[in-house]
C-alpha cells in the first residue's frame, strides 16, 4: 500500500479506485484500437503520432497495474488481444487516425484533470499529473500535424473588440424570437468543439456499423450515426447562421470493409463511453451559454444521449460484457445476507 508523510499505510480512496479503474479500462481499449491502426498506416508523420499514443497507453496500463497489484486490487479484464483482429482489412484512412486521437484524447484529458484535485495519495496524484502532462504534449503534437497537413478547419475567427462593453438589455438572453444577438466567443468555441467531436464520432459509427457481427450492435451503431448526424446539423445551424464555418464531415475517410477488426463488446463499450463523455462536453457548453435557445438545444441533445447510452448499457448487460466499477458496501443488503 502507499504511504503518507507519517509513514502510515494509506489505502486507496473511492475516488482513487474509481479514476484508476476507469483509466485502466479505457486505455486497454485504446491499446487494441491503436495496435490495429499501426498495422494499416502509410503516412510516416501520422505513424509517429500513433506510435507515441500507443506507447503512452501502454505506459498508463502498466503503471496502474503495478498500483493494483500492490493493493491486492483485482485487475480489471478491460480489453485484450481477443478484442482485436490485426489481420482485418483497413477500415479507416491514415488521416482519420489523427481526428480519432484528438477526439478520444480530449475525453482522457477530462478524466485526468478532474481526477487530480481528488487524489490524496501522493503516488496516485503524481501518476495523474504525469499522465495529463504527457497527454497534453501528445494532443499538441496531433494539432501540429493536422495543421501541417491541412486536415483541420480551425475554430472560426471573430473581430477583436475595440472596447470593453457591458450587457445593458435583457434581450441579451433571447434566442427564440425578438432581438437575437450574435454568438459570443465561448458559445462559438463549445459549438465548434461539439461539432468537431461529432463528425469524428459519426465516422467511427459508420465504420463500426459496417463491421458489427450482431444485429443488436449493428442497429445500435446505425441509430448512433443518425443521432450524431442530427446533432451535427443542429449545432452547425447555430454557427452557420452567423456566417461562421463549422468542421467538415469525415465520412469519406471510412473504407468499404465489412470485416470486423474489433469485437462487438469493444465497439459497443467504446461508443457508450464516448457518448457518456459527450454529456460532459454538452453540459460545459450549456454552462457557458447566454442564450435561451442554445440552453434549450443542449437540454434536448442531452436527452437524446441519455436514452441512447441506457439502451447500449442494456445490451452490454444482456451479453455479460459490462464490468462493474468498485462500489460502496450495501449495508442493508449485508444485513439481509444479500451482499
Amino acid at each position: 500500500m502507499g504511504e503518507n508523510t507519517n509513514g502510515i499505510n494509506e489505502k486507496l480512496t473511492s475516488a482513487e479506485m474509481g479514476k484508476l479503474w476507469a483509466t485502466y479500462t479505457g486505455n486497454t481499449m485504446a491499446k487494441c484500437v491503436l495496435s490495429y491502426y499501426l498495422k494499416h498506416i502509410d503516412d510516416q508523420d501520422i505513424k509517429t503520432v500513433v506510435e507515441h499514443a500507443f506507447n503512452l497507453n501502454d505506459s498508463i496500463v502498466g503503471n496502474i497495474k503495478e498500483i493494483f497489484i500492490k493493493e491486492n486490487f483485482p485487475i480489471p479484464v478491460g480489453f485484450t488481444d481477443k478484442d482485436v483482429n490485426l489481420d482485418a482489412p483497413r477500415l479507416f484512412s491514415d488521416e482519420f487516425y489523427l481526428h480519432y486521437l484528438k477526439y478520444t484524447i480530449k475525453a482522457g484529458m477530462s478524466i485526468y484533470s478532474i481526477a487530480i484535485p481528488l487524489m490524496m495519495r501522493k503516488d496516485v496524484r503524481n501518476f495523474f499529473i504525469n499522465t495529463l502532462d504527457s497527454t497534453v504534449k501528445l494532443i499538441t503534437e496531433i494539432n501540429d500535424v493536422l495543421e501541417e497537413k491541412g486536415l483541420v478547419v480551425k475554430p472560426p475567427k471573430i473581430p477583436t473588440p475595440n472596447k470593453v462593453d457591458v450587457v445593458k438589455k435583457q434581450s441579451y438572453l433571447h434566442g427564440f424570437v425578438g432581438d437575437v444577438r450574435s454568438l459570443h466567443a465561448l458559445e462559438i468555441a463549445h459549438l465548434y468543439d461539439d461539432i468537431e467531436n461529432n463528425v469524428t464520432s459519426k465516422g467511427l459509427l459508420i465504420g463500426f456499423s459496417q463491421v458489427a457481427k450482431t444485429e443488436k450492435v449493428k442497429n445500435f451503431m446505425l441509430r448512433g450515426k443518425e443521432i450524431t448526424g442530427k446533432h451535427i446539423e443542429i449545432c452547425s445551424k447555430k454557427i452557420n447562421k452567423d456566417n461562421l464555418p463549422s468542421p467538415l464531415l469525415l465520412d469519406d475517410m471510412v473504407s468499404t470493409s465489412t470485416a470486423p477488426p474489433f469485437s462487438d463488446k469493444l465497439m459497443l463499450w467504446h461508443k457508450i463511453d464516448m457518448f457518456s463523455m459527450k454529456v460532459r462536453t454538452y453540459a460545459n457548453g450549456a454552462s457557458l451559454n447566454g442564450r435561451r435557445d442554445i440552453g434549450g438545444m443542449y437540454a434536448k441533445l442531452l436527452m437524446d444521449i441519455g436514452l441512447y447510452v441506457e439502451d447500449g448499457a442494456n445490451i452490454m448487460i444482456d451479453n455479460e460484457w459490462m464490468e462493474q466499477p468498485p462500489k460502496a458496501i450495501d449495508r442493508e443488503g449485508l444485513a439481509r445476507g444479500l451482499e
